[in-house]
């Protein structure tokens, strides 16, 4: 598996315009090598030029390797850093001098021990009550270890004291992009990211904080298994983790207490009356929390001695004792939060008050001025004001380098009781609404950014360069918020804010889609999405959310429901006479039937959408459906009609300079040009099919290097299996080696369709290399592959090869068994261009 921590540049010196030198020779090469069939020169020399080509981009390919490596996974040629998702350190920490200590004592044992002895990572669980200061000492400590873990420190705040905490296969996919993994096809379930969180955690140090736990079945998937990692969890109760050491956090002693109000409201006030200083830390329980928000009290309001502050405390808590209140919270924490809130500003209330109300894990400044419906800077300075009375606090920096802020727990159990008491229900649905506006209208512009096809016909970006950076800041931005839009997207569904929903929903299926990313979220906001155009009575929104919904099904297997979601868009489209819409509708449908194996009924539609497009003088979305019929028309074995479309496809590509498509149309074409050879080869012309190998291996190494630059590792995986099934007999073994290749960067991926796809070239690579027993042995795992993955298009497909194999081995008996299986699923799919291959074959094996 590709290990980051290897993929530093070598030491060999590179020139600075060598990147610069490589991008022109292949932009020269890709015209040579797609346009030698116009001049008029003898096929040895043109053999010739795109082999001498292709060697100039090979070594400064080599050349620049070392530099490109570097950057996988980091995006659009932007250097991948580890990952540091640490929460800052509190300005006040004081008190836990022992419980570091004793810290400091556990890893220190743990590293020197021998990795024989250290068969599993280290896990520090410390539990206590609510406030007592465990995520606070966990902070502190994971900065002071931070240098013993370069490859990275990832945080999650599991939420396990509130009624919907996180799910372990959420935390493991927003870690797994933290690390790099793009996850552009779906991982499956639980069992499956757990393999690869094992996988692109083996041989790394990386520091995990797991906050606010709620039991151990939350806890135990997220642990690697690598020795060298180390994990630290927050909890109320113990949660008897095996192999853990616990830490069972005490609350402060009187004199750990007096320190923190010394730090927060100034040693001299508290030198000058220490005996109401003690009287505040007992009617605080001892308490970090509550003591942290009266010390912030002090330290804003310089006024107030603390025998005033001792004395409203001793009140506040005189008067709880005769009210009903919810037990969730203790009087001590209650009590300082009372005083803390009844002293800030009616603007600082009300703001509290109302981000208790957004059920989301944290938020961006910018919250605050939607709640209060005043400016975004008006806003951040109210948020600043909470933080300074320690009622609000700073939960880190996000991936697109923003700063977060949070509730504690109890402050905002604290702050919704209130909410629910003081704010009318209509003032608390309005301000709401303003915050789910405002992540509606930058969810929209980031999808717009990152997919301006989905959002309109004719849609072209004015800018290539702009556009890239763009593309990567929505990505960024998705990664940021993708908790909290979720949790937005519930919220607005349970309160019957359909328009919202559907809006919040539409951008981020979109950018979802894009980025081939969260396929969880991205099926269950889908659902949300059409069920909001129900509700909305917008049968336009409907056709809109049943595509949306189409694309994530249909990507996860789903035809069926996705056939079915497609044909009723398209009715719907065609009904209200919205032609752009009707093709998109009619590409889906088309691209369901070809992923299902029906060609003959997949192509109908497909041809459709291409006109409906052209009518509509959208070239983008015409060229996109010319590639994807393309690759119809290769599976229909008619490479002459898939290669007219790729170059129409290309031209218009290159024309808007869209790298990314044009690199996807380059590998559908260098597959078009092997199976072009194939056939020439076949046919005994033996130049004409090294000249057509040699071109097809340019186009595919072309496609894969673009796509290396911008960090798609699936994409150049793709390259890489699909070079190694050209077929040339020149470079049979350089063929397998592409196909395994490939086969463990997907498995990295999690990206079991395609450790199957890959199985199956596997199978055909052996076999052109005359390993049999090989050949058949991967045939046979890849039919066991889409069996289990319900693909019975490429298990057919599979059943076809092997029976091929059999019969060149001269086992027609075995042959015949493999070939009925596969004619039978063909007719069942009505893929006749697949019923009569088999046939042939058929024919052969029974004499």
């Amino acid at each position: 598996m590709p290990d980051r921590r290897d993929s530093r540049p070598s030491r060999r010196r590179i020139p600075l315009a060598a990147p610069a030198a490589a991008g022109i020779a292949a932009a020269v090469a890709s015209v040579l090598a797609t346009s030698l069939d116009v001049w008029d020169l003898p096929t040895g020399a043109k053999v010739g030029i795109t082999v001498l080509a292709g060697l100039l981009v090979g070594l400064l390919t080599w050349a620049t390797a070392g530099t490109r490596d570097a950057e996988q996974g980091g995006g659009d040629e932007t250097p991948w850093r580890p990952p540091d998702q640490w929460p800052p350190v509190s300005a006040h920490f004081t008190g836990r001098t022992e419980s570091l200590a004793e810290l400091r004592e556990v890893f220190a044992k743990h590293r020197s021990r021998s990795r024989a002895e250290s068969a599993s990572p280290l896990v520090v669980s410390v539990c206590g009550r609510g406030g007592v200061g465990k995520s606070v000492l966990i902070t502190r400590f994971g900065h002071e270890i931070a240098g013993s873990f370069p490859d990275g420190r990832l945080y999650a705040d599991l939420r396990g004291t509130v009624a919907a905490p996180i799910s372990p296969e959420e935390v493991l996919i927003g870690f797994l992009r933290a690390l790099g993994v793009r996850l552009t096809t779906d991982p499956g379930g639980p069992a499956e990211l757990r393999k690869l969180w094992l996988t692109w955690t083996k041989g790394k140090r990386i520091l995990i904080c797991l906050d606010n736990a709620r039991d151990a079945d939350q806890v135990k998937d997220l642990i690697p298994a690598e020795p060298g990692c180390a994990v630290m969890v927050s909890s109320r109760q113990p949660l008897y983790l095996l192999n853990t050491y616990d830490k069972k956090l005490s609350v402060f002693s009187e004199a750990q207490g007096v320190e923190l109000l010394a730090r927060l409201a100034g040693d001299d006030r508290v030198a000058a009356d220490l005996e109401s200083a003690q009287e505040i830390v007992r009617m605080c329980d001892h308490l970090p929390l509550a003591l942290s928000i009266c010390g912030g009290r002090l330290a804003t309001r310089e006024h107030w001695t603390l025998r005033e502050l001792a004395d409203r405390l001793k009140d506040e808590r005189r008067r709880l004792k005769h009210l009903e209140l919810a037990p969730t919270l203790e009087k001590s924490v209650r009590a300082s939060l009372q005083l803390s809130y009844d002293d800030c500003t009616g603007l600082q209330r009300r703001l509290l008050r109302l981000l208790s109300l957004v059920s989301a894990p944290d938020v961006p400044s910018w919250v605050a001025g939607d709640l209060l419906a005043t400016s975004e800077p008006d806003g951040a300075d109210q948020l600043e004001a909470l933080i300074d009375a320690q009622l609000a606090e700073c939960s880190g920096v996000d991936f697109s380098g923003v700063m977060r802020y949070r509730l504690h727990d109890l402050v905002r159990i604290f702050a919704h009781e209130l909410a629910l008491s003081d704010d009318e229900d209509g003032h608390r649905r309005a301000a709401v609404e303003r915050v789910f506006s405002g992540y509606r209208r930058r969810a929209e512009t980031a999808a717009v950014a990152r997919w301006p096809q989905d959002w309109g016909r004719r849609a072209r970006p004015a800018d290539p360069t702009s556009a890239t950076q763009a593309q990567s800041s929505a990505a960024d931005w998705l990664n940021a918020e993708r908790l909290t839009l979720v949790a937005a997207i519930n919220q607005a569904r349970s309160l019957e804010m359909w328009e919202l929903a559907w809006g919040l929903s539409r951008a981020f299926c979109s950018l979802c889609h894009s980025l081939r990313a969260y396929w969880s979220d991205w099926r269950m906001v889908a659902h949300t999405l059409c069920e909001a155009a129900v509700h909305m009575d917008d049968r336009r929104a409907l056709g809109i959310a049943l595509l949306d919904r189409a694309a994530v099904m249909g990507a996860q297997g789903g035809h069926r429901s996705a056939a079915a979601d497609s044909e009723r868009a398209l009715e719907i489209f065609t009904d209200l006479g919205e032609s752009w819409w009707a093709a998109r509708a009619k590409r889906t449908v088309g691209m369901t039937l070809f992923s299902d194996g029906n060609l003959d009924r997949g192509q109908n539609y497909l041809i459709d959408a291409i006109a409906g497009f052209k009518g509509e003088e959208d070239r983008w979305w015409a060229a996109r459906t010319q590639r994807n019929l393309a690759e119809l028309r290769l599976a229909q074995h008619k490479p002459r009609e898939a290669r007219e479309l790729l170059e129409e496809a290309l031209e218009v590509f290159q024309d808007d300079r869209n790298r990314y498509s044009e690199a996807q149309t380059l590998r559908a074409y260098g597959e078009v040009l092997g199976a072009t050879a194939r056939v020439l080869h076949a046919d005994g012309d033996s130049r004409a099919a090294e000249e057509d190998f040699t071109r097809a291996g340019f186009s595919l190494d072309r496609a894969a290097e673009m796509f290396r630059l911008r960090g798609e590792l699936w994409e150049e995986a793709r390259c890489l299996r699909a070079a190694g099934e050209v077929g040339n007999p020149a470079n049979g073994l350089s063929e397998l080696v592409y196909v395994r290749r490939a086969a463990e960067m997907l498995a990295a991926l999690g990206d079991s369709w395609g450790v199957a796809r890959a199985e199956l070239s596997a199978g055909r690579a052996h076999g052109r290399l005359g390993r049999t027993r090989e050949a058949q042995e991967s045939l046979r795992q890849a039919v066991r592959h889409f069996e289990e993955l319900g693909d019975r298009w490429w298990m057919a497909r599979c059943l076809r090869y092997l029976g091929e194999t059999h019969l060149e081995a001269g086992d027609p008996q075995a042959a015949l068994t493999s070939l009925r299986q596969a004619h039978d699923i063909y007719r069942s799919l009505g893929n006749q261009a697949g019923v009569e291959r088999t046939l042939k074959l058929l024919r052969r094996a029974e004499g």
